[in-house]
C-alpha cells in the first residue's frame, strides 16, 4: 500500500508532521507493507531563486508581527519540534526558493535515496545552520545521502532537470485539493491534512488496509481524525498557542 507526502522543506509543519507519521507507522502491524513516496509542494514558488534572506524578519513581513512577536511564534513552532525529539533552530536560518531542492529530490528518488535526502536537508534547515538554498550545500547533502556527486551537480546546473517532475506533483496536489502542507493521501483512498498526532496517521493506515477498495479520496480533518492539523500554506504556517 502506498502513503504519498506532499510537503516543502520551507515548512516547519511538514518537518514535524513527518516525524509524527514515522511514529504513526511504527505502530501499523503491516508497516513493512507500505512504499512511501514524498512528493513536490512549493509554498513560495514565486520565490527568485537569488532571493534568499533570514527566516525572522520575513515572518514578520508575512504575519505583520514584530520581530519580537515573530521569534515568539518561532519558538512555540520549535517547542512542539522538540516534543518530538526534533532539533529545531529559531535563530540563524534562513529562507529562499526551494524548487532546487526539490529537483534534486527527484533524482534521488530515482536512486533509491529519497528519504535519506529529505532527512538531510531538513535537518540542515531546521535543526543546523547550512543554507538549503545554497547549491554547495546541497550538493554535500547529496553526497551525503550517497547520490553521486557529478550527477547531483548537473541536476542543480540544469534547471530543467526533473523540473516537469516537481510541475507533476504540484498539479496534482492541486487536483487534489491540497493547498496546503503537510498532506498525506494513503492508498489514494484518505487524504490527512497538516502535522496531525502519531495516532491518526496509524487509524488511517488501519482503516486504508481494511476497505482496500476503489480509490475513492476522502478528508480526514475534524471529525474523523480528530481536529485540524497544522500546516503550511502559501499565506504562512500554523504557529501552536499563537
Amino acid at each position: 500500500m502506498r502513503v504519498e507526502i506532499w510537503s516543502d522543506i520551507a515548512c516547519p509543519w511538514c518537518y514535524i508532521g513527518k516525524a509524527r507519521f514515522e511514529k504513526g507507522l511504527a505502530e501499523f502491524a503491516h508497516r513493512d507493507d507500505i512504499e512511501v513516496v514524498h512528493r513536490s509542494f512549493e509554498l513560495d514558488p514565486n520565490r527568485p531563486k537569488g532571493a534568499v534572506g533570514p527566516v525572522i524578519p520575513m515572518l514578520a513581513e508575512k504575519y505583520g508581527r514584530t520581530l519580537d512577536e515573530a521569534r515568539g511564534m518561532e519558538e512555540h513552532v520549535a517547542s512542539t519540534a522538540h516534543a518530538e525529539g526534533l532539533g529545531y533552530l529559531t535563530e540563524g536560518r534562513d529562507h529562499g526558493n526551494t524548487f532546487d531542492i526539490h529537483r534534486l529530490l527527484h533524482l534521488a528518488r530515482a536512486r533509491g535515496r529519497q528519504e535519506a535526502l529529505l532527512d538531510l536537508a531538513y535537518r540542515a534547515n531546521f535543526a543546523e545552520e547550512r543554507s538549503v538554498f545554497d547549491d554547495g550545500v546541497l550538493l554535500e547533502l547529496a553526497v551525503e545521502a550517497g547520490l553521486d556527486a557529478d550527477e547531483a551537480r548537473a541536476v542543480l546546473a540544469d534547471g530543467s532537470a526533473y523540473a516537469d517532475e516537481v510541475r507533476a506533483d504540484e498539479a496534482e496536489a492541486a487536483a487534489l485539493g491540497a493547498n496546503a502542507v503537510p498532506f498525506f493521501v494513503v492508498d489514494r483512498k484518505y487524504g490527512i491534512s497538516g502535522g496531525q498526532p502519531a495516532e491518526v496517521f496509524t487509524r488511517a493506515l488501519e482503516q486504508a488496509w481494511q476497505e482496500r477498495t476503489p480509490p475513492v479520496l476522502a478528508t480526514l480533518g475534524t471529525a474523523a481524525a480528530g481536529g485540524d492539523g497544522e500546516a503550511c500554506g502559501p499565506d504562512g504556517c500554523a504557529v501552536p498557542g499563537a
